[in-house]
Formats: C-alpha cells, sequence, structure tokens
C-alpha cells in the first residue's frame, strides 16, 4: 500500500511542473512550495474535494486553489476589497505577470490596474524576496492538477 502511494505522489510531483507550465509559469514549483510558508498565515489551499493542499485553516485570505486563470476578486462568499473587486470586475485575471506584480504591492497594482488612486487592498503583506512571485505562482499552479 505504501508503495502504490509512494508511486501516486511521485507520478503527481512529476505532473506537476507541466501543469504548471501549461498556465505560463516560468518559477520553479518547489523554490514556491518553501516560498508559500510566508503565506500560510492568511491563505489556504483546498481543493473541490475539501482537501487541504497547502496551508492551514487560515481564512484571513481567500482561498488559493484555481488561482491560476481564475478572473479576481472571484472565491465566492469572500469579502474581497472594493479596489480588488473592481479590478476583477473589469476583466482581471490571474496569470503569472498579475500575480506577481500583484503580490509584490497588492494596494499599488490595484491603483494602476483600476487607474484609481484610492484603490486598496485588503493584502498588507509583500512579497520583497526576488524570484518569490514567480514562483509561488508556479506552486498554485501545480496544485491546481491535483
Amino acid at each position: 500500500m505504501k508503495l502504490k502511494l509512494a508511486l501516486a505522489t511521485a507520478g503527481l510531483l512529476a505532473a506537476a511542473p507541466a501543469f504548471a507550465d501549461s498556465h505560463g509559469a516560468s518559477g520553479d514549483v518547489a523554490a514556491g512550495e518553501k516560498a508559500f510558508r510566508q503565506c500560510i498565515a492568511c491563505h489556504v489551499v483546498v481543493n473541490d474535494a475539501g482537501e487541504t493542499l497547502a496551508g492551514r485553516k487560515a481564512k484571513t485570505g481567500p482561498n488559493l486553489y484555481g488561482i491560476a486563470g481564475r478572473p479576481a476578486g472571484s472565491v465566492e462568499g469572500f469579502k474581497y476589497s472594493k479596489g480588488l473587486q473592481a479590478a476583477g470586475e473589469a476583466g482581471l485575471v490571474w496569470n503569472e505577470e498579475a500575480f506577481a506584480e500583484y503580490v509584490k504591492d497588492p494596494s499599488s497594482f490595484l491603483k494602476e490596474v483600476t487607474g484609481d488612486s484610492g484603490a486598496r487592498s485588503n493584502m498588507s503583506f509583500k512579497v520583497r524576496k526576488e524570484g518569490d512571485a514567480e514562483n509561488l505562482y508556479a506552486y498554485l499552479a501545480s496544485l491546481s492538477a491535483m
């Protein structure tokens, strides 16, 4: 039984980079998994079956499962900032470029994409380490395949 589980896990891990690539992810999945540790205080990744793939039971931020290619501000039941809601209504979809720019400086990103100098994000954390934003996107995209 353990061997079957190990083989299944290895297969999923081997497929993860391909899935991340299919979503335009240029980052490193393994480095993104490590970088995600800074996100678990607020975010969780829970698939449609209710399985927690990453993080804890944090509810401060939205569930990040399926974020790659998802319209901004679209997790059912989550209360987004007005700025993020406006960006989503204007057609913002989370691709690697938009995600990376957002997590580096959420409020500045929303001001730029909405054209509203008063736009704010509820996310105050900023990813500062070079490459972490792209790696996070690749990691989150890879989890959507599981």
